[in-house]
């Protein structure tokens, strides 16, 4: 059994707040770790801190990019458990994307569409949501009875088969890390 991690964060940003205006949850971009600490967080956002229109698939830094620029970013970090073969999928599936990751853009389209419940299907293109749920999804590990574009990151956060290790400010994260892991 190997854990995985998924990150909500909320950097209140301009786009951040547009979000949160439509779906009324605190928490609205999600990444993927397969460490306790995030050292591996993988998601679909900004390339760029500055930039939110230069998007794709982006390793992440909770100390680092985007989440430095919003240092008062706020997150919740969970943790699920997986079988050896699903995680070990996982880790191919993610390790596929950033080996091939120039030629995935991020799918502002598909992100407006999903919340007039449409879909807008593009090729090598992902929001946050539709990633995470579409990469566990290809490794067998089935979260929801809905197709990975519906999948919005609240939806992490409300599933009772996910615990929550951590809630607060992101930059307070490595510090709870580092006394929890001593414990």
């Amino acid at each position: 059994m190997n854990n995985v991690y998924i990150v909500l964060t909320d950097t209140g940003s301009l786009f951040t707040r547009l979000i949160k205006r439509f779906t009324k949850h605190p928490y609205n971009h999600v990444s993927i770790a397969f460490d306790e600490s995030l050292e591996s967080l993988f998601s679909f956002g900004r390339k760029h801190p500055y930039n939110p229109f230069w998007g794709g698939f982006v390793r992440e830094s909770i100390s680092g990019g985007t989440f430095k620029r919003f240092k008062n970013t706020t997150c919740m970090v969970l943790r699920i458990g997986v079988e050896d073969k699903e995680y070990e999928s996982l880790t191919q599936n993610i390790a596929f994307f950033e080996a091939h990751k120039n030629e995935y853009t991020y799918n502002l389209t598909g992100l407006v569409a999903t919340y007039f419940d449409k879909y807008v299907p593009r090729k090598h293109a992902y929001f946050c949501s539709e990633f995470v749920a579409g990469v566990l999804y290809e490794s067998d590990i089935t979260l929801w009875d809905t197709p990975p574009h519906k999948v919005k990151p609240y939806d992490f956060g409300e599933d009772d088969r996910f615990q929550v290790l951590f809630e607060g400010r992101l930059t307070d994260y490595t510090q709870f890390y580092e006394s929890y892991r001593t414990v």
